[in-house]
């Protein structure tokens, strides 16, 4: 998450008016909004990478693979983010243009300023949506993913795959090997 927007408090309604009028994005909690921090070459690249493969896997079907300019909505938590990569399946989500709110899986690109955040708190948020099913953190430093996935019984289990690992996407039934994940990726 980036740093405070100037203004104190905005009601959802008032930052979502406020937010097409803004150059940069801003993300919503509770009120307060966010400016995003600034993503790098190698964020955007593995950002588009596994769009790209998730879009290729999932064409002609009911789902849609969405980037980082799709807000998020989560409800349960006042807020909206723009995850950097959502899928979606929902006939809701398809008729909403600005929006989505019924997400099945989340991928966050995690960089040193949020990766605390978007394992912890924001990760919390998601948990809330009642159609996801499950949340992938990438490391672009380590070069290792972490799927949570929810079970069966509410609980989400760590499925971590290490560095050269193919990528198992469950609630997609796709597989991207590590070559292709961080394809073009440039070193730190």
């Amino acid at each position: 998450m980036g740093h405070a927007a100037q203004r104190t408090a905005f009601s959802a309604e008032e930052y979502l008016h406020w937010e097409t009028t803004q150059l940069d994005r801003h993300e919503y909690l509770n009120g307060e909004v966010f400016a995003m921090a600034d993503a790098d070459d190698r964020h955007v690249t593995v950002t588009l990478n596994i769009a790209s493969a998730l879009r290729q896997h999932l064409s002609g079907g009911p789902c849609r693979t969405y980037m980082s300019d799709m807000r998020l909505q989560v409800a349960a938590a006042n807020a909206y983010f723009y995850p950097d990569v959502l899928v979606t399946c929902s006939l809701l989500d398809r008729s909403s243009p600005l929006l989505k709110s019924e997400p099945k899986l989340l991928i966050e690109v995690l960089s040193p300023s949020t990766a605390a955040y978007d394992r912890g708190q924001k990760f919390g948020h998601y948990r809330s949506l009642p159609s996801l099913e499950e949340y992938t953190l990438i490391d672009l430093d380590t070069r290792t993913t972490d799927c949570y996935r929810k079970g069966p019984d509410g609980l989400w289990v760590l499925y971590p795959f290490a560095p050269g690992e193919t990528v198992s996407l469950a609630s997609v039934a796709l597989e991207i090997s590590a070559a292709q994940l961080f394809a073009d990726v440039l070193d730190a």
